[in-house]
């Protein structure tokens, strides 16, 4: 879910923290991709007529199209990904997940409704809110990725929170998601939009979706010179995946709260607030699993090898139904991009 509202206050007080970029200002860069939501974006874009693509048998494919497709792009442009898996979620997070589960089971009855009055459009909405990530899903993305030669890890807890682990250690240079908590975990670049597809349908046809670069130094300033604690309290009184929000309180109520008077604790001395606080809300626990959530000791080597052909074309063709030529096609640019020498950036020579 995310950080409701965080985009709005962004845009209202940091606004030059958000830059609009393409793919190829990437070179070089090493980027740790949240590979959950990555592939639910594969999922609910990859379709046609409205619905998942599949082999003959019914088997889903739209994650491995997505998912190998859009690699190549990003090996193709120069950039170095690394994909990271969600381990076990957090207790705190059991809340948001039967949420999620609540909106699943409406959607299945909206779906069934939109079945019986034939309503198309309909169909395809509930459908794409149907869309989930299984455990076989990710299997199946790992065993692409090994074949593609493409490095990746599971996280003992949740992605974001390795992928800020990743880009804090040095390992890789960004944390690439759609979740704006990856900065109250503290990654010093957000990389957003990397695996949305460049075109996306929308009521009214199609719009252009933009990669957006966010550096963690340029958003505590553009708030007002906001540490990293305030700006996890700020994260918390939205409404984040481990608390509810506080009725009344939104993006320009939170904004201004912490801004004068700094902590959670302060802020709930406020009459107006404190009456409006839900039962047990557990912020002090929210805090500590953004301030110190469990990662890796991010010892790893990553290294980008070269594809195995002959077993993408058993995987992709063979067992998913893809067309030869186009995976060995897509292979070849994978083994002409790993072969080539790193290009380097002018930022590593010089101070821009």
């Amino acid at each position: 879910m995310g950080i409701k509202g965080f985009k709005q206050v962004l845009g209202d007080h940091a606004p030059k923290a958000i830059r609009r970029i393409a793919m190829k200002n990437l070179v070089g860069r090493k980027v740790a991709i949240d590979a959950s939501t990555s592939l639910y974006q594969f999922l609910v874009a990859v379709r046609s007529q409205g619905q998942n693509l599949a082999t003959s048998e019914g088997e889903v494919t739209s994650h491995l199209i997505g998912l190998f497709y859009r690699t190549i792009n990003m090996v193709e442009q120069g950039l170095k990904p690394v994909y990271v898996f969600d381990g076990k979620p957090p207790t705190m997070k059991s809340g948001e997940l039967a949420k999620r589960r609540e909106k699943r089971e409406k959607a299945e009855e909206e779906l069934k409704k939109a079945e019986e009055d034939g309503d198309a459009e309909e169909i395809v909405k509930q459908s794409k809110r149907l869309a989930k990530v299984t455990p076989e899903i990710n299997d199946e993305a790992r065993r692409l990725l090994k074949l593609m030669g493409v490095p990746y890890v599971t996280a003992p807890c949740e992605a974001e929170a390795e992928c800020a682990a990743l880009a804090k250690a040095g390992k890789v240079w960004a944390a690439a998601s759609q979740d704006m908590d990856t900065l109250l975990f503290g990654a010093p670049v957000l990389i957003r939009n990397l695996t949305v597809p460049t075109n996306s349908s929308t009521a009214n046809g199609k719009r252009v979706v933009e990669i957006e670069e966010i550096h963690l130094d340029d958003v505590l300033s553009g708030l007002g010179d906001f540490s990293i604690a305030q700006l996890i309290d700020m994260g918390i009184l939205l409404g984040c995946d481990y608390c509810d929000s506080i009725r009344g309180v939104g993006p320009k109520s939170a904004y201004t709260h912490i801004s004068e008077l700094k902590s959670i604790e302060e802020i709930l001395k406020l009459d107006k607030i404190a009456k409006n606080v839900p039962e047990n809300w557990p912020f002090e626990q929210a805090r500590e699993l953004f301030h110190n959530p469990e990662v890796s000791d991010c010892d790893q080597k990553f290294v980008w090898e070269q594809p195995d052909i002959e077993g993408l074309v058993d995987f992709l063709v063979k067992e998913k139904e893809f067309s030869e030529d186009r995976v060995r096609s897509g292979a070849a640019k994978l083994v002409k991009s790993v072969g080539r020498p790193a290009q380097g950036r002018l930022d590593a020579f010089f101070k821009l």
